[in-house]
């Protein structure tokens, strides 16, 4: 019932005493047959028809004000209690940069429609379930600078991830420029967690800065790098611009396992190697799982009392009852 919507009640138990009310009403109905006897006739043409008088029909008020003065006084009696309550949440936030390598090897189409397309449609993925967190984004190949810084609007960084694409900047693969921006950005965050995702699917083969010496700097700024090899096993289909339109030709997936291992270790983080989009994606569904922010929630209740209106109400219904009973109804009303 809309009425008792957001009501507790203190002592609900009362509310066992409700069956009393069809009792009452019982009881009146036996008493009325008794009172008002009956008898049978093979003709009712002698006897003219009562015009009917309200007085009859109002005879049974006595019981209607009784019982829903009853009802009130019993749902006054179970403490009607209207419940107000709200939530203090504490989130440790955590800032995350995604370092996205987007060389010209990222083409290649053992995912689909490609590493690229398939990397930043999972990534996006990612990044709509963790709607608490600061996201930024740095794009690498032969040199690095930052796509997105963090923030909160993740609408406004999903539009620039996906206008991301292959020959923006220098071709060439510099992971540890592509981490040393990433952690520039996250250096002077005061998050209690920093993380950087970092995916490539080459070897470190331009830039000034190496790998290893990024991720020194990383674990000096207490910040965590997950890694990512993106690549199958083996060869991979790569389009080639060719006068007769594009060709495919089968490229070597060379991937530096061992430096993106030795980055992860030394930050505390963990290397992964995705080799097709349902991998990527179960990748990006564990380090979401590691990376959870701590949520503290202090709940706080009010209660109203709110017995008094129905105590009110059952008391007038009583006090018209009576003063009917023993005025203008007076020998009508039971």
């Amino acid at each position: 019932m809309s009425w008792f919507k957001g009501i507790e009640f203190a002592h609900a138990i009362f509310l066992w005493l409700l069956i009393l009310v069809p009792l009452m009403v019982a009881w009146y109905i036996w008493k009325e047959k008794q009172i008002y006897g009956t008898f049978n006739m093979s003709a009712t043409k002698g006897f003219a028809t009562p015009k009917k008088s309200y007085i009859g029909v109002l005879r049974h008020y006595g019981i209607v004000l009784r019982g829903l003065a009853v009802i009130l006084l019993i749902i006054a009696l179970a403490r009607p209690q209207s419940s107000l309550s709200w939530q203090n949440t504490t989130t440790e936030g955590i800032d995350i940069m995604i370092a996205s390598d987007i060389s010209g090897s990222m083409l290649a189409e053992d995912f689909k429609p490609n590493r690229l397309e398939a990397g930043k449609q999972i990534a996006i993925d990612f990044i709509k379930a963790r709607p608490d967190d600061r996201i930024g984004l740095v794009i690498f190949s032969g040199e690095s600078f930052t796509q997105c810084p963090l923030t909160i609007d993740h609408s406004v960084l999903i539009n620039l991830y996906q206008d991301i694409h292959n020959g923006m900047i220098e071709d060439g693969t510099a992971i540890g420029m592509g981490l040393a921006t990433a952690v520039n950005r996250l250096k002077d965050s005061e998050a209690k967690s920093k993380v950087i995702i970092l995916l490539t699917d080459g070897s470190n083969n331009m830039g000034s800065i190496a790998p290893a010496t990024a991720a020194e700097i990383a674990r000096q700024f207490g910040i965590r790098v997950y890694t990512v090899g993106i690549g199958t096993h083996g060869y991979a289909p790569y389009p080639v611009q060719t006068p007769y339109g594009i060709q495919y030709q089968k490229m070597e997936v060379d991937i530096d396992e061992p430096t993106l291992t030795k980055i992860a270790s030394i930050t505390g983080g963990k290397y992964f190697r995705a080799t097709n989009n349902e991998t990527l994606k179960n990748i990006y569904t564990q380090i979401d799982q590691l990376e959870k922010a701590k949520i503290d929630v202090t709940q706080y209740r009010k209660k109203t009392e709110m017995f008094l209106p129905f105590a009110v109400i059952a008391l007038i219904l009583l006090s018209l009852e009576f003063i009917l009973r023993n005025t203008k109804f007076k020998g009508a009303l039971s």
